[in-house]
């Protein structure tokens, strides 16, 4: 297999009613961890990059173009997305890198400004060929607060959608971004009605924070792409302290590191096949 297009995942994942996981990466063994847990579970898998990330790095170019290469090798479909940008120039930048899709959040704007720059970023990247998707119904957390209130309005979701022409839309549904506990009140029947009412894929923001059951029914009630990022980096950095415990002489990174890589992979592995992803 090779590097693909987000779009073809999610079509795929529709059809036969499973979900597509997508993992953020922030560092190269990030990369390598969740493709073999991908390879492993014999199922695609999104690798995303946020601008937070971009920001922590200090440029966008250097771990976009090792996590294209390290797709581009890998043995399961491997997309490439831009996560949580706010910023057009980096939507640009990584587009001119080779990135498979953008998420463009405007989601903090009011409505009209939200789908005034949501369509302006659409119109730019379906020229390309870059698939987009949007956030409407501001998913909390981001700032460190959990917003369990926060709702995306069904009619409100598919009026943005016909507006802007996205691709894929994330919704607030009861999650909330960074939670470490597994109990967020995830709101199924309003997945539902969303479902039924938006007619592109939706994403799960948040996802670390819901239980095992509560994501296979967050699919099940029509959720197609599920973001994870602070659950996986739980598993890394558990793995970190636990080598450092047991040997604090150790120097070498590779001696501390890959012990985590093996433990990411084991995570992304479980939760590909719980989503039934492949």
């Amino acid at each position: 297999m090779t590097l693909v297009g987000i779009t073809t995942l999610l079509e795929r994942a529709v059809a036969r009613r499973g979900g597509v996981g997508a993992f953020n990466v922030v560092l190269l063994e990030h990369v390598e961890a969740l493709i073999a847990g991908a390879e492993r579970a014999a199922a695609p898998v999104v690798l995303q990059i946020s601008q937070n990330c971009v920001r922590y790095h200090g440029a966008l170019a250097p771990l976009a173009l090792a996590t294209l290469a390290a797709a581009r090798e890998a043995a399961v479909p491997t997309a490439v997305h831009l996560d949580h940008a706010t910023d057009v120039p980096l939507v640009r930048e990584a587009i001119e890198l080779g990135v498979t899709s953008v998420m463009f959040d405007a989601s903090a704007l009011d409505y009209e400004d939200n789908v005034a720059a949501t369509r302006a970023v659409v119109g730019y990247c379906h020229t390309r060929g870059v698939a987009v998707e949007a956030e409407l119904g501001e998913v909390g957390g981001k700032d460190g607060v959990h917003a369990p209130g926060a709702r995306t309005r069904p009619e409100e979701a598919a009026e943005f959608v016909r507006a802007t022409g996205v691709d894929s839309l994330a919704v607030a549904v009861g999650t909330s971004h960074a939670m470490r506990t597994r109990d967020a009140r995830v709101d199924h029947e309003l997945i539902g009605r969303l479902n039924r009412a938006v007619p592109v894929p939706l994403v799960l923001h948040g996802s670390s924070g819901v239980a095992d059951a509560d994501l296979v029914k967050a699919v099940d009630s029509g959720m197609t792409k599920v973001n994870i990022a602070t659950r996986l980096n739980d598993a890394f950095s558990g793995a970190l302290r636990a080598r450092l415990d047991e040997r604090p002489d150790l120097t070498d990174p590779r001696a501390y590191l890959a012990p985590c890589r093996d433990a990411l992979a084991d995570e992304a592995h479980a939760l590909l096949r719980l989503l039934r992803a492949g």
